[in-house]
Formats: structure tokens, C-alpha cells, sequence
């Protein structure tokens, strides 16, 4: 660790009540909404350089000024973060979009971005002195912090929907998990969880349900901008359940601005989900603050099959402070982009990876990505998971 936090409180998200960082919490407590860490970035930013970054390890600890872990002992690492940014320009010239890269988070240690979010909240809940974790989660979430709660020697609690495929759920129980499958949807199983984190003492790290998953997260904007020289593309599509890397990197972005690292110029942030759960796109396009919840959500990439977004007012937020978008994608779009990434790029996506690159199609033909703009498309998590569904 080369540095230490400037972490300095907690601030709710919607009513900006101020919270001490110092104790485990979960939700604000006036008004349930999420809570969001903030730092001392004049203080950062002495350290936190280009210089000094150019010295650091390759994982997402480089930017240790602005995670929340204060002792150095409680970071459980397993090499996350510091995933390639990939130049896509067979892909990009196949669809008109020559400067189309991938931030290709499949090699993320437990095989998706999530490993980034567990690491960070994992460690931040042991510092703490969290006696047990507890986590509802569609596959992903769920292995990733089976895999931390392991390294850090904390016992693990998972709940799954019971159609969630095997490979996830065997992941978590290799890793010592215990795993409950629930007849139900994720907000079934958040559900539980409540009631298990009520009667057992579980710390509950739901999506954006405690604040620092969503810490672990940013720093793929922080890396998105080391990576591109300090600067910005133009659009980022990104895949949305929970909504927590798109309201994380909207964050990173203005700290990096506070800190000096960059300017004011901003993507353009596209939020991509399922046409058979879709809530933020309908959001969106009505012009509402918050999101109603899905009825009858379905579709093959479990990451996108969350009804009801804890964070969905920063998730719409993040959407119109930046002039970005929603847009929904079927599941056999999603599934035909997948081939034609592999073929093109090498990557096996996620199904929630081939989304944006159904969207960014979609986009270019209406017209509102120009096809000399830079695009980054995030491929969330390895193909490999998913295998049932092309075998």
C-alpha cells in the first residue's frame, strides 16, 4: 500500500446527511437511501500523481488515497483491477466505429468486475470488525465475495435465485460459502438476507446497500483515464443491474477532476439492460427521478436481471448530468453480439458484456454515436460462466 486513505466521512447520496465512517452502516439513516464515501481530495492529491502512479502496483490499491481502508493489515487482495483496455479496430471497423475499445473486466480474478466491489467492501467490513458477511446476488456478486470473505477467513452467506446456473452456485460453494437458492427473484433474495443480517448479525453488502462496494467499482474510471493519457472517450456503454460501476465511475471522474488528474470534459454514459427487465430505460425515457420496479423480470444475463435498483436516482442522474442514454436489448441480440465480439475481438463476453455492444449498434444507426467518436464498451465478466447458453 503506498499511500493512506484520506477517507473522511460518509454522505448520503439523496439527502447529504453526513455519516461517520468509522462504524459499519448500511443505508442513511434518515432516509434509507444509499450512502456515499468522500475523502479528503486536497489531501490526495499531494500523493495521489501522475508521477507517483506511474510507480505503483498494478492492481486497484494504486489508488489508495481514495479507497476507504485506513489499515493497511485488513486489504484482502487477490490481484483485482488493472484489467487491458483492448484497441477493438477489427470489431470498430466491421461496424463503422474505427476507435471502438473494450475494458475487458473477464480477467478480473474471480472472472468479472464484481471481484473489484468485494475486494474493497470485504476489506473494508473486516477493518470494521464485520463478524460474518451475507449478500444476495444473481451469480458474480456472490462468488466474488465467497472468494474474499475466504481470503479474509470471514464466514459467507449467499442467497441466489434458484434458477441461477450451476457454475455460479458451485463457485460460491468451493469457496466455502454457505448458499440458500430462493424460489424467487434477487429481491427475494435481498429479502432473506434482511432478515438473516436481523436475526444473525450478518453484514449486509448488497448493491449499493452499504457504501463501498460501489468504492471498489470507480476505480475502473480511474483506470479507464490512466490508460487513455488523462483523457476521456466519448461515450462509455455500460451494462446495468445494480448500477453500481456506472455510478462509481461517475464519481472517480469528478475526484479526478478535484485532484487536478483531469478536466471537465465527460463520456457520454449509456446504460444498457435487458428489454425483459428494463426499469432504468423506462425511467429514463419518462423523465422520472427513481425507478419503478419490474414486473416479471427475465433474461439470460442474470447480472441484468434486477428489478428494482437501490441506486436508481444516481443511476438517472449520472444519465442526464452527462447527456448520455438508456436502451434496452433483447436477449437474442445480446446473444448474437457475443459471436461477433468473440470473432472479431478474441474476448468470450458475458452476455451483459455483448449487450453494449448490441447497444452501441443500435446507437450508431439512430444517429447518436458518430462514427468518429471514441467508445468504450465494458465487457463485465467472462463468457466461460455462461457456456450453457451457445452449447
Amino acid at each position: 500500500m503506498p499511500q493512506s486513505s484520506a477517507l473522511t466521512h460518509l454522505e448520503c447520496g439523496y439527502c447529504e446527511r453526513r455519516v461517520d465512517a468509522g462504524a459499519l452502516a448500511n443505508l442513511c439513516p434518515a432516509c434509507g437511501k444509499p450512502l456515499l464515501a468522500r475523502y479528503d481530495l486536497a489531501a490526495a492529491a499531494r500523493t495521489l500523481t501522475k508521477q507517483a502512479l506511474a510507480q505503483r502496483e498494478a492492481t486497484l490499491w494504486r489508488y489508495a488515497e481514495v479507497l476507504p481502508v485506513q489499515d493497511p493489515t485488513f486489504i484482502v487482495s487477490l490481484g483485482e483491477g488493472w484489467t487491458p483496455l483492448l484497441d477493438a479496430r477489427r470489431l470498430g471497423e466491421t461496424i463503422g466505429c474505427p476507435i471502438t475499445l473494450i475494458k475487458d473486466e473477464s480477467l478480473n480474478p474471480t472472472g468479472s468486475f464484481k471481484a473489484r466491489g468485494l475486494s474493497v467492501a470485504v476489506s473494508r467490513a473486516w477493518d470494521l470488525g464485520a463478524p460474518s458477511l451475507a449478500i444476495p446476488s444473481a451469480g458474480n456478486a456472490a462468488g466474488a465475495m465467497s472468494a474474499y470473505a475466504a481470503a479474509a477467513g470471514l464466514p459467507a452467506h449467499v442467497f441466489m435465485p434458484q434458477d441461477v446456473p450451476a457454475s455460479f452456485r458451485v463457485e460460491c460453494a468451493v469457496l466455502g460459502a454457505q448458499v440458500t437458492l430462493i424460489d424467487g427473484l434477487l429481491t427475494d433474495c435481498g429479502a432473506a438476507v434482511r432478515q438473516g443480517a436481523a436475526e444473525h448479525g450478518w453484514f449486509d453488502v448488497s448493491t449499493l446497500k452499504e457504501p463501498y462496494r460501489l468504492e471498489g467499482k470507480k476505480t475502473m474510471g480511474y483506470e479507464l483515464a490512466e490508460q487513455m493519457g488523462w483523457r476521456l472517450p466519448d461515450v462509455i456503454i455500460y451494462p446495468t443491474g445494480g448500477g453500481t460501476g456506472l455510478v462509481g465511475m461517475w464519481k472517480a471522474f469528478a475526484e479526478m477532476e478535484a485532484m487536478g488528474l483531469i478536466g471537465p470534459q465527460r463520456p457520454r454514459m449509456v446504460s444498457v439492460q435487458s428489454t425483459g427487465c428494463a426499469p432504468l430505460v423506462r425511467a429514463f425515457e419518462q423523465g422520472d427521478e427513481f425507478a419503478a420496479p419490474w414486473q416479471g423480470a427475465k433474461t439470460v444475463a442474470d447480472g441484468l436481471r434486477v428489478p428494482a435498483a437501490v441506486g436508481d436516482f444516481l443511476i438517472l442522474r449520472a444519465l442526464r448530468e452527462s447527456c448520455g442514454t438508456a436502451v434496452a436489448v433483447s436477449d437474442e441480440d445480446m446473444l448474437a453480439c457475443a459471436r461477433r465480439m468473440g470473432r472479431h475481438t478474441g474476448i468470450f463476453p458475458a452476455p451483459e458484456g455483448a449487450a453494449c455492444l448490441a447497444a452501441q449498434l443500435r446507437l450508431l444507426e439512430d444517429g447518436w454515436i458518430s462514427r468518429d467518436e471514441t467508445v468504450v464498451l465494458f465487457n463485465t465478466g467472462t463468457g466461460l460462466k455462461y457456456a450453457h447458453l451457445w452449447a
